[in-house]
């Protein structure tokens, strides 16, 4: 099992999820920053020679206030510190200020400051996933450099560039790498603009840097795991018999017109009836089972481990009260909004080691996907994630709160897993998978709405041990184009559900069957 400890430099830094905080900052609501020496844009604005540069750190406040990416109370001083230091130390041909935003009300803010301070160009560093700033500061039309904090911002940052690419924006480039120098390189690409080149140049320039520093592809040979999979005849007849159970879940489309699978609803207060009835002894049960097993246990109490065998308890329950085989749980809203009184995490990592699908939450897409696949495959697990693209590596890294540990099946061998709280606010208990390395994965996923299937493939390489956002990150190597896949976001959300297995020919076989397209991401 390999693991790699991800750097936390800025240069690289989670549309189903958590909307950014309401929360405000007076620090973010101030245009200009004075990070680079205490000097502020106008005392730059005396400075000639240089081409001034404003980097706009996009977050909800310098110490986050609440539960997102990275983290509860995570501290971006010192990482915004780090990038002004890093760039005016490695691109002194230019000149940088710097400000904060947590919203387009800032960034308007700021444009309209600078335009008396002659600045050429931005950098906009996405911190926190979903603040809507790049948008404002790129229409100023002037070259937008956009940057993404790895585990912070990834999110929004993937979203936003596909938006970006969709819409064919000239004056806007990005970087999403861990590896400062290629944030450098990028950065030297404005001197296209100083020596009189458009803003479009420069948008070329950042690409073309992007691309040579990316490596090029690696050994995608993998070891050995063969697949029995459903013929896609039995596959849909599986499907038909299937029942998702959607607890405060919202519209679920043509799901069963389309895909054959039964949505049922659920309220909030049936889960956490069932909760309380759990059987004590077989909680005790549970819980002392996940203390033998876990590799590790990290900040969860034993009473947190209790209540959340109760909950896998709970949803067992429901499930035979339904007949279903699939449950999908508003977590995040149910859980802070005091509805369920712990984190359904673990309970779904029990019911995908089963066979059965535990998804976070409420993603119908994303559940009925599991449904489809865990049929096709035979009982093979579906990992949710929110992905990260880093290019100085060639991956992209699955992300999650929640994994199997039985990544060929409930027959198959288990992996090493550990029990920490649920990341983003340091509450709760959630599950960090060391999945199996080497293999082929193939993450996709089903739009009833659209008739088409999403679909890329990777090399399973290594898992990532890094504090900010969530516990598991299982990193893969694309196969394809990495590049291409930055292009899909927008369109289609960030989750994606990953399945161990080159199951390229059973899902083409599968959406012919259906009718469906399939679309290659990568």
């Amino acid at each position: 099992m390999s693991t790699r400890l991800a750097g936390s430099g800025c240069a690289g830094c989670p549309l189903t999820r958590r909307g950014f905080l309401a929360a405000g900052c007076a620090a973010c609501a101030g245009a200009a920053g004075v990070l680079i020496g205490g000097r502020p844009a106008r005392a730059a604005a005396e400075q000639d020679g240089r081409m001034r540069i404003r980097i706009v750190y996009v977050l909800h406040a310098p110490k986050q206030p609440g539960p997102d990416w990275p983290n509860v109370g995570f501290d971006f001083q010192p990482v915004m510190e780090r990038m002004a230091s890093l760039l005016s130390k490695q691109c002194p041909e230019f000149d940088f200020v710097t400000a904060m935003a947590k919203g387009p009300e800032e960034a308007a803010k700021i444009l309209e400051e600078d335009k008396t301070a002659a600045i050429g160009g931005y950098i906009v560093c996405q911190l926190n996933c979903w603040n809507r700033v790049v948008q404002t500061i790129a229409g100023s039309g002037k070259p937008t450099l956009f940057v993404d904090f790895q585990y912070g911002g990834s999110g929004g940052f993937l979203v936003y560039t596909a938006q970006f690419l969709r819409q064919k924006a000239s004056n806007l480039a990005f970087v999403g790498s861990s590896r400062p120098d290629d944030l450098v390189a990028a950065v030297k690409c404005f001197a296209t603009v100083k020596n009189g080149g458009t803003p479009a140049q420069f948008a070329e320039a950042v690409a073309r840097v992007r691309r040579e520093r990316t490596p090029q592809p690696g050994d995608l040979s993998c070891k050995s795991d063969k697949v029995a999979t459903l013929s896609p005849k039995d596959c849909l007849a599986r499907m038909k018999e299937s029942k998702i159970l959607a607890v405060e879940g919202g519209p679920h489309g043509p799901i069963h017109q389309n895909m054959g699978i039964e949505v049922i609803k659920v309220p909030f207060a049936e889960l956490n009836a069932a909760w309380e009835a759990a059987d004590k002894d077989e909680t005790h049960a549970v819980a002392d089972r996940w203390q033998k097993s876990a590799a590790r246990i990290e900040g969860v109490s034993r009473e947190t481990l209790e209540q959340s065998a109760a909950m896998y308890l709970a949803e067992k329950a429901i499930l035979k009260k339904y007949g279903a085989n699939a449950i999908t749980i508003n977590c995040l809203g149910g859980f802070y909004g005091g509805h369920i009184h712990a984190y359904p995490c673990l309970g779904f990592h029990e019911l995908l080691n089963e066979g059965l699908i535990g998804a976070c939450e409420c993603d119908l897409r994303s559940t009925s996907t599991m449904v489809a696949m865990t049929a096709l495959t035979q009982g093979r697990p579906g990992y949710i994630s929110d992905p990260v693209i880093d290019t100085s590596l060639r991956q992209i890294i699955y992300a999650h709160c929640v994994a199997s540990n039985k990544a060929f099946g409930p027959k198959g061998e288990a992996n090493p897993f550990q029990i920490l709280t649920h990341s983003e606010d340091r509450q709760g208990a959630s599950v960090r998978s060391l999945l199996p390395v080497g293999y082929m994965t193939t993450s996709v996923e089903f739009s009833a709405d659209r008739k088409e299937i999403l679909f890329h493939q990777g090399k399973a390489v290594a898992n990532v041990d890094d504090d900010r956002a969530c516990r598991t990150k299982l990193a893969a190597e694309p196969v394809g184009d990495i590049e291409k896949l930055f292009t899909q976001w927008d369109e289609w959300g960030w989750h994606r559900v990953t399945y161990y297995g080159d199951l390229k020919e059973p899902v083409f076989a599968l959406a012919e069957e259906m009718g469906w397209k399939v679309l290659e991401e990568a």
